[in-house]
């Protein structure tokens, strides 16, 4: 393929992603369509399936591209420390993870509204090899890391760990965004370091 028609296709996906995700944050996952998408991206509705196979492939595009990287930083943090404490590793997951929901949920909560549509959508997310158990499974897999290195507790509980880790963000980003600054008072970097710390020592 010419090289030029490479960039193109490139940047026509570009304007793809940044329509999706411009309407997926203001109208909600569930209302917006494939043709209102291609139209906020000036192309016609066959051009943007050339690029994706539907809503869902996109939701996902825009999940990974577009949104705080969450998955791969757990990926990262699992293979490699870089030198740094597993506290302040836990903290920056946590950073992560609330920037994420807080970016995601006005995203994908319009879809409970519509139980049909969110099956059609759960079962095209699966075969894309996607979900929301992902990250809490590749965390859980970090806590794993962690104890089998000595670095946690040799009874530490990985599943439970990353559950405690990831609802606290999600709790924080979803008070946040029905209160407002009341529902999740403080900086985001004090409650992620806070929440860090807590998991690792416990409450008593």
């Amino acid at each position: 393929m010419p090289q030029s028609r490479t960039a193109a296709g490139a940047r026509t996906r570009e304007r793809i992603l940044d329509a999706a995700e411009r309407l997926m944050r203001t109208m909600g996952l569930a209302r917006v369509t494939t043709k209102e998408i291609a139209r906020a991206a000036e192309i016609s509705e066959a051009a943007l399936y050339r690029h994706f196979s539907g809503k869902e492939e996109l939701f996902v595009a825009v999940l990974q591209e577009r949104l705080p990287k969450l998955g791969p930083l757990i990926a990262r943090l699992t293979a490699d420390s870089e030198g740094r404490s597993t506290e302040e590793c836990l903290a920056e997951v946590a950073r992560t993870a609330t920037r994420f929901y807080e970016a995601s949920i006005p995203i994908g909560s319009s879809l409970f509204a519509e139980p049909a549509l969110l099956q059609r959508h759960r079962e095209e997310i699966r075969k894309l090899d996607a979900g929301p158990h992902k990250p809490l499974a590749a965390l859980a897999g970090y806590f794993r890391a962690l104890r089998d290195s000595g670095r946690v507790r040799a009874d530490a509980d990985p599943d439970a760990a990353a559950s405690l880790l990831l609802g606290a963000c999600y709790q924080r980003a979803f008070l946040r965004l029905f209160v407002g600054d009341a529902g999740a008072p403080g900086d985001v970097d004090d409650f992620a370091a806070g929440l860090a710390r807590t998991i690792l020592t416990g409450v008593g």
